[in-house]
């Protein structure tokens, strides 16, 4: 249990908290850097004026709830950079909260990982009216696990797991500056503590 302003939380409540407060945060900076740019940096190549380095940020992430008999929160921010008009790299921590019947747990880490949105418009392509983009996504994950939950229930301690993730998904614009993406990752590596379903699969929000 965990004391926040004299109050006491459980680990769901607190990654709750934890998960709004993040909500708000993005939403804040995506805001500021709409202001800054009307138009996205990927949609840019033709102009003679680069963007700034403010207006090649991006912010975003996904956030996972599920509660009943088993209990699943993750909180996954990030931020990144179009260093590319087509090619983006983000970096961000990663929480987790899991309870079932017999254990929970808490997860924690970072992840860093690229995207090539190899087609920006199926439509062009396919013409159905169907304006969504197609991208690639490698992505290098750092977790921290509790020995007692995935190795010797005697255990005590945690211990750390390094995965990499390779897959690609469908982008659906939103706005000028946003985007809802679907991911679809297999673990090269994985090392088989059942963190990662085969294929993982990811809803995030990008400002």
């Amino acid at each position: 249990m965990k004391s926040i302003n004299g109050k006491r939380y459980g680990p769901a409540k607190v990654f709750i908290k934890a998960g709004l407060l993040l909500v708000v945060l993005i939403i804040s900076f995506a805001t500021a850097s709409g202001q800054q740019a009307d138009v996205p940096f990927e949609n840019q190549r033709t102009s003679k004026v680069r963007p700034t380095f403010r207006e090649r940020l991006f912010y975003g992430g996904n956030l996972g709830l599920q509660f009943g008999t088993f209990t699943d929160i993750q909180v996954s921010p990030v931020i990144g950079l179009w260093v590319l008009p087509r090619i983006g790299v983000a970096v961000g921590p990663n929480f987790r909260y899991y309870k079932d019947p017999f254990n929970s747990t808490v997860i924690y880490g970072g992840k860093s990982y690229i995207e090539y949105l190899f087609l920006q418009d199926i439509h062009n392509i396919i013409p159905l009216g169907i304006h969504a983009g197609l991208f690639l996504h490698f992505e290098d994950e750092v977790l921290s696990l509790e020995s007692g939950v995935f190795r010797d229930p005697a255990s005590t301690g945690r211990f750390t797991t390094n995965t990499l993730l390779a897959g690609g998904g469908v982008r659906q614009p939103l706005g000028q500056r946003s985007s809802l993406n679907l991911t679809f990752l297999w673990a090269l590596n994985d090392s088989g503590y059942g963190i990662y379903s085969n294929p993982e699969i990811r809803i995030s929000v990008i400002f």
